[in-house]
């Protein structure tokens, strides 16, 4: 499993102004969550475990770039308990986690057309 952020997008009605990304490395299917851009690992984990976990289980690794949300001590303790591990990726290194950069490409064309015409409801 690989996860990333994609912020910068107009903040919607509930102040959401990024998108956590979920990819399943094995079937690349792929779960999208808006967030806040204060989101903290422990909220992605809640949104890994509810939308994500009961579609694909418990991963054997992560992949992730070194962003602080997944840097902190409660990821390694959660995955130390849960016997997961978490692949560092080396951040803005497409070639380490290239099948999530390629779903944010993809996710960020489609939400500048989104944006453009409803800004505040592209969470929706």
């Amino acid at each position: 499993m690989s996860l990333d952020f994609v912020f910068g997008l107009p903040a919607d009605d509930h102040g959401n102004t990024g998108i956590v990304v979920f990819v399943c490395r094995l079937s690349k299917m792929y779960h999208l969550a808006p967030v806040p851009d204060t989101v903290t690992g422990e909220h992605a984990a809640r949104l890994f475990v509810d939308g994500v976990f009961r579609h694909h289980g418990l991963p054997e690794t992560f992949v992730s770039d070194r962003d602080p949300r997944f840097t902190a001590a409660f990821w390694q303790t959660l995955f130390q308990l849960l016997g997961t591990r978490l692949h560092m990726s080396t951040a803005d290194h497409p070639e380490t986690d290239g099948q999530t950069e390629r779903v944010n490409r993809v996710l960020e064309d489609t939400l500048r057309s989104v944006c453009a015409a409803a800004p505040r409801t592209w969470s929706e």
